[in-house]
């Protein structure tokens, strides 16, 4: 009975001792930015873990997951440690870029992804090099229509005060419209604001300033009604999109399309709901991030 409890106490002793032992899998297959990557801790005898993701951002989650915003190839390390042990593994995660030019619009609500149309190759390199400058950094949506849209870009949203009226400032330029019929103002629509017709005939886009529709339920009959009133006719794809979607069709051939949020569509409906003073803007300042994803 002795030399059984002396070699059990022996077996914890030697457990208690024993060093960690640093490992991890990499989970999923699916890794073009922005990605989200699961990380299965395989480690040993740890009691405390320090994930580095090569990025810039860290964790102490024992098997955390991980959104790669860009593309590269990461170095991923893990430290496994108990007591004042401490060992380590790491591995490369290679990030691919995606295919089509997307963007990221992070507030405070959360993040809206949006991919950029081939179509309007003038307002995609706008647009993108604006984001690569940090241009849009700080500035605020400033103008809010629930089951219309959300609007921002003006580059003195970042100074103003509370209250202040907003929607009149740009780069200092224009971009030549390029509106067409196959990029509709479905919901989550990304498009470009400008100055209205009697001043600008050719329908010309602010060099800065966009938004996103948020829009509203529509029907065959108001679908109709836009048709008759454009004299335009949507594809069945399009009508399609409109019915499941909502949207804004008033705006058809009036304004550039140049993309749409491919996720995000709760941040586009939190930030649709917010309260606002009588010229639209939130009573509370809503500022963005936009970066683009490579």
């Amino acid at each position: 009975m002795k030399k059984n409890f002396l070699y059990l106490l022996s077996i914890v002793f030697l457990a208690s001792c024993a060093r960690p032992i640093a490992s991890f899998t990499v989970v999923g297959e699916d890794r073009t930015a922005p990605a989200a990557i699961d990380f299965e801790n395989n480690s040993e005898n740890a009691e405390t873990y320090e994930w580095d993701f090569g990025d810039g951002n860290t964790s102490s989650e024992p098997t955390p997951s991980h959104r790669f915003g860009s593309s590269g190839n990461f170095l991923v390390v893990l430290k496994a440690k108990k007591g004042n042990k401490t060992r380590k593994t790491e591995k490369r995660v290679k990030i691919d870029a995606p295919e089509n030019c997307l963007v990221e619009i992070e507030t405070e609500f959360g993040i809206m992804i949006a991919e950029l149309s081939d179509e309007t190759p003038l307002h995609r390199d706008n647009f993108s090099k604006l984001a690569e400058e940090g241009y849009y950094d700080g500035l605020l949506f400033h103008r809010v229509m629930q089951n219309f849209m959300i609007q921002g870009g003006d580059p003195k949203s970042k100074t103003a005060k509370k209250g202040a009226s907003l929607g009149n400032g740009g780069p200092g330029y224009e971009v030549p419209a390029e509106i067409t019929t196959t990029l509709t103002h479905v919901k989550g629509a990304l498009a470009a604001a400008r100055t209205p017709d009697h001043v600008n005939p050719e329908k010309k886009s602010s060099g800065s300033q966009f938004y996103i529709v948020h829009g509203k339920p529509l029907s065959d009959g108001s679908l109709d009604q836009a048709e008759g009133a454009k004299d335009i006719r949507y594809t069945p794809e399009q009508r399609a999109a409109y019915l499941e979607n909502g949207g804004y069709p008033s705006l058809d051939q009036e304004y550039t399309v140049f993309g749409k949020l491919i996720s995000g569509f709760d941040v586009l409906d939190k930030i649709a709901q917010v309260k606002k003073d009588r010229r639209n803007r939130p009573n509370e300042d809503i500022s963005m991030k936009v970066r683009l994803i490579r």
